[in-house]
């Protein structure tokens, strides 16, 4: 499914199904549990506790000072005055340097979390095989690196904000709650010849008051969490079709179809900020309640005092000292109001990041109903296929004889019609798909080396390209430097030090060139082919064929592929067939199935702390 076919079927401020929110925050706890990097957090974590608490009790002085400041003030007692400001300065100082500490520790703190929620979803991403079938998953495959970098690192951008905000909000409540309590804690309220006595009647006009506009809040801001998890979908819609385009732009401007592409791009960037538009809708709507209850807090708390002030309850100073404690508890009280949009972009980010890292676990249990092929080794040295049928949603592809042995050194074509899926077969032999029936048998000897139609090369030096997938200082220069020559290669024999995207430094001549200057270094034993001779003529294929039958003479090569132009080097060819009416794969959806939740926790909790 393409990015632009997510999109489409995509409804605005829709968001994935992923399950509730205690289930994601299960999952993630399970994957926090786990890591490496867990106790190194828990430790930050708890300094930043010390620290918070130590400036709630600094605010508390601080609040404190209020009162004989203002007093001083009231009584134009100059001394006094001048003491209060040494003592503020002392106060302040203090949380100067706590603040900073907690700064610090909040930046770290998001730093490591980043780093061990990053590391494991690219542990699980890369785990064998599964990348693969993600990426035939469907709509959940698309843009995986989104949800690793982007999407990782925004959610624990947020965690720590929002974490340490609140705790640090509950701790002030449970400091400042006391003091405004004890403010107002006897006081009566006169109407007429009734008296009405609210025991610390502060503290519950400050929750009510903050109760209210939380409640409200709420209410117009919660559908910025569909439209925040939209929006992030586009996004990633948008970043793809760029990709595609800049990777393919040589075809793209041979063909004369940028207007074409522009269009499709200017189709995702329109759709980006229809999203966009809406985020803005609702954040407008949220600001007339949030910023309405902004304006009238700077009255609020002299309003609920004044009735203890003028009833001669309290002096100025213990008016001033009242003041700022309603505004710690009504700030704490209200921090949901204050973090209503920012609560919406985490529910959204966390909805990606887990659905994702479901969807990477589940990967390996879909159609875990179905059978699947068995793989076994060979008590000798030779490749077997007994009963194979490989299901695919539209049929069977198998071989036309129920049972094949191929030798070693031996070179078997197996080839069929455009539609016998033939890479199919290439990925099920590999055990990348490994759904239907049979028996492959592999050899007891020798390392296999599976050959895509598109060779792979990872970004870095030439001597790594050559000896990928094994480390580098495996082989030596002179026999990296005669591999290349071998393959008329010999200009690169000066470039192994040189680090360059190499798919686009070479033509795709010399790109299989070099890819079977890889296989000659490594020499495996067998050699499994994915239509890759089809892509090779004239001097490349002569080579190819040369390479295999002077200087790999002891290796089998199995060639999945059209069977023409090459001779006799086959010793001889068998046949794929689809058979329509054979064995299928029935479609399972991400989310649908009860059991691949269950598969997926019991995945969790298989795995070992701290790995």
């Amino acid at each position: 499914m393409t990015a632009q076919t997510e999109t489409a079927s995509r409804a605005p401020g829709a968001a994935t199904d992923g399950g509730s929110l205690g289930a994601q925050l299960g999952l993630m706890l399970r994957a926090f549990i786990t890591s490496p990097l867990r106790n190194v957090i828990l430790v930050m974590a708890a300094t930043s506790l010390a620290v918070i608490v130590a400036t709630a009790f600094g605010q508390i002085l601080l609040n404190r000072w209020n009162q004989p400041f203002y007093d001083a003030i009231e009584r134009r007692n100059l001394p006094d005055f001048l003491y209060q400001l040494q003592v503020f300065a002392m106060i302040a100082a203090g949380l100067l340097a706590l603040n900073i500490a907690q700064q610090w520790l909040n930046q770290m703190v998001r730093l490591k979390l980043r780093e061990g929620l990053t590391l494991d979803l690219i542990g699980e991403w890369m785990r064998p095989r599964r990348a693969f079938r993600l990426a035939n998953a469907g709509a959940i495959g698309v843009n995986p690196d989104q949800r690793m970098q982007q999407d990782a690192g925004h959610l624990a951008d947020l965690s720590t904000d929002l974490g340490f905000g609140l705790l640090q909000s509950s701790v002030l409540l449970a400091s400042f709650v006391g003091v405004l309590w004890s403010l107002s804690a006897d006081f009566v309220f006169h109407v007429g010849d009734k008296s009405l006595e609210i025991p610390g009647y502060m503290v519950w006009a400050a929750i009510l008051y903050a109760g209210s506009a939380s409640a409200l809040s709420w209410l117009v801001g919660r559908p910025l969490i569909g439209l925040n998890s939209d929006r992030y979908a586009r996004e990633a819609d948008l970043r793809f079709s760029m990709m595609r385009v800049n990777e393919n732009i040589d075809a793209i401007s041979l063909a004369g179809g940028e207007a074409g592409e522009r269009r499709r791009l200017e189709f995702d960037l329109a759709s980006l900020l229809a999203a966009i538009r809406g985020i803005f809708r609702a954040q407008i709507r949220l600001a007339w309640v949030t910023d309405g209850y902004g304006w009238f807090t700077v009255v609020a708390p002299i309003l609920v005092a004044a009735p203890v002030y003028f009833a001669g309850d309290l002096s100025f100073g213990g008016l001033m000292m009242a003041v700022g404690a309603f505004n710690q508890v009504h700030s704490s009280l209200r921090w949901f109001i204050n973090n209503i949009g920012a609560i919406a972009d985490w529910r959204a980010t966390l909805l990606r990041v887990a659905v994702f890292r479901s969807a990477l676990i589940e990967a390996d249990v879909l159609h875990d109903a179905e059978k699947r092929l068995e793989f076994a080794t060979n008590d000798e040295d030779k490749l077997t296929f007994d009963e194979l049928e490989i299901a695919a949603p539209g049929g069977c592809t198998k071989l036309a004889e129920p049972h094949i042995e191929i030798g070693a050194g031996e070179h078997v074509a197996i080839g069929g019609d455009p539609r016998a899926g033939k890479t199919l077969f290439f990925r099920a032999i590999a055990g990348l798909w490994p759904w239907g029936s049979g028996r492959v048998g592999l050899p007891s000897g020798g390392s296999i080396a599976f050959v895509p139609r598109t060779p792979y090369f990872p970004p870095g030096k030439l001597r790594d390209v050559l000896s990928y997938p094994q480390a580098d200082g495996t082989f030596e220069d002179a026999e990296m430097k005669a591999a290349l020559a071998r393959l008329g290669l010999d200009r690169l024999a000066g470039s192994l030090d040189q680090a360059a995207r190499w798919e686009r430094m070479l033509s795709e001549d010399e790109q299989r060139l070099l890819a079977l200057a890889r296989i000659r270094l490594q020499r495996p034993r067998w050699v499994i082919l994915d239509e890759v001779l089809d892509t090779m003529g004239g001097d490349t294929l002569k080579r190819a064929l040369s390479l295999f039958r002077d200087d790999l003479r002891e290796t089998a090569v199995v060639s999945v592929g059209n069977v023409h132009r090459n001779g006799d080097f086959f010793s001889r060819v068998e046949h794929l067939v689809k058979d329509t009416e054979g064995r299928r794969l029935r479609t399972v959806r991400f989310g649908d199935d009860e059991r691949l939740r269950t598969a997926m926790k019991a995945h969790e909790e298989a795995r070992p702390t701290g790995t």
